[in-house]
């Protein structure tokens, strides 16, 4: 503690740290400043961020054209309520979002974070089917592995036998959690179960090929293209979860467009600007927008968060979109996945690894069994990067803008430590 920054050291009993038991966490590394793939800590270490800020900076840190942006935002005008009032920036954003998106995916509804754009579409989908006039459509289905944020309604459609939220499993209203359908048995069980409970479904939702914090579990297009048929076929919903997935993570611009679908609603958060400034976005497809239109105030949807369409995040948010048209953003994915392919499965000779994969910018060794994660997360430190292992997966979802020796280093770290950690404590 006698070197740790002081910001910190007085501050440290005064916060609440994420997913922590705070009387056993190890101190966290005081960052001082970011620069493109890097972590520059208050000791002067630099780190290579394999985790960049939890999947959203895309663009690395520090990218000029974002900082101008928002810069220039915060010049003219930081904030404005949406509540009868407008701002370029917020509507630009949505028009730009409703070209880009698959589909009639038109009506954008713009929040403060992934959490909220989940409940946001969770509450659109309930009242879609009371607009319908077609009463009991109150429950949701989602998928083993599944995580979709951490607020009470979302934990709801998360696996909490397999996630952060088992404590609250008895005291939360119980959705539908069924196997993701990859095969036969599955596809039948998802089949049956639709036919057998539509008439009480809002909503299927889904994090499309890759489902995230749940331990990065990977299913193919065909699997979201049985879904969104079944869907149809029994008039259900279907909701694409891609705060995680979306902008360019899984090699495409958005998860669902590798399977040639259109989901009812999709949820952006996360990349979206570019890892600057909280945003979020609930997109809805014109045939949910329709039922919201109507003389009677009573069907419109009674939702506003205070910082709802901030114009400084959108403005970052169209910053990144500038990016994405600008630069050769999903072609350095393609760089990355082929290095990781590369180079990650040399991991597969290593005792206790269970699996490795590759997808888009994301890397996966996955474990045996978590062992020893705390050692884990100070070696990759040694090692000059930073990783922050999940559950029983050891995994990088680095900027699409790395270097490729940074992006070796991090690869190399993988492999070393995992080795270690075999030898040291699962052999």
């Amino acid at each position: 503690m006698n070197d740790t920054p002081e910001w910190l050291r007085d501050g440290l009993d005064h916060i609440w740290l994420p997913y922590t038991q705070m009387k056993t966490a190890s101190l966290p590394l005081g960052v001082a400043a970011t620069d493109g793939a890097r972590l520059i800590l208050e000791d002067g270490r630099t780190l290579i961020d394999g985790c960049t800020s939890w999947w959203t900076a895309c663009h690395g840190y520090n990218h000029a054209h974002l900082a101008d942006a928002v810069r220039r935002q915060l010049d003219v005008m930081p904030h404005v309520m949406m509540g009868g009032l407008a701002n370029e920036q917020a509507y630009t954003l949505a028009r730009r979002l409703a070209d880009l998106l698959p589909g009639d995916l038109s009506r954008v509804f713009l929040a403060e974070s992934g959490s909220v754009s989940i409940e946001v579409a969770m509450k659109m989908a309930v009242q879609y089917w009371i607009n319908r006039g077609e009463a009991g459509h109150t429950k949701f289905v989602c998928f083993e592995n599944s995580y979709h944020g951490d607020t009470l309604g979302t934990m709801q459609v998360g696996d909490m036998d397999q996630g952060m939220h088992g404590t609250y499993k008895d005291v939360l209203p119980q959705q539908h959690l069924l196997r993701v359908p990859i095969d036969d048995e599955s596809r039948a069980d998802f089949e049956y179960f639709l036919e057998q409970k539509a008439a009480e479904i809002a909503a299927v939702m889904i994090e499309p090929l890759v489902q995230g914090a749940g331990g990065f579990k990977f299913h193919d297009e065909e699997t979201l293209k049985f879904i969104r048929f079944e869907t149809d076929r029994h008039g259900v919903l279907l909701i694409c979860d891609e705060i995680m997935t979306g902008f360019g993570r899984t090699g495409s611009m958005f998860a669902c467009e590798q399977a040639g679908i259109v989901p009812d609603m999709m949820t952006l958060s996360k990349a979206l600007t570019g890892g600057t400034l909280p945003l979020s976005a609930t997109i809805s497809s014109a045939q949910v927008n329709e039922v919201f239109l109507s003389d009677d105030p009573n069907t419109a949807l009674m939702h506003g968060p205070t910082f709802m369409g901030n114009p400084l995040a959108c403005a970052a948010a169209n910053a990144s979109l500038d990016l994405f048209e600008q630069e050769p953003r999903l072609e350095q994915v393609v760089a990355i996945e082929r290095h990781m392919k590369d180079a990650l499965p040399k991991a597969h000779d290593i005792q206790g690894v269970a699996d490795v994969r590759v997808k888009g910018a994301i890397g996966v060794i996955e474990l045996a069994e978590m062992r020893k994660l705390n050692w884990l997360k100070q070696r990759f430190v040694d090692c000059g990067v930073f990783i922050r292992p999940l559950k029983d997966v050891i995994y990088i979802t680095p900027p699409f803008t790395i270097e490729q020796d940074d992006l070796a280093q991090l690869t190399n770290a993988m492999l070393q430590v995992t080795s270690e950690w075999s030898n040291e404590f699962y052999v």
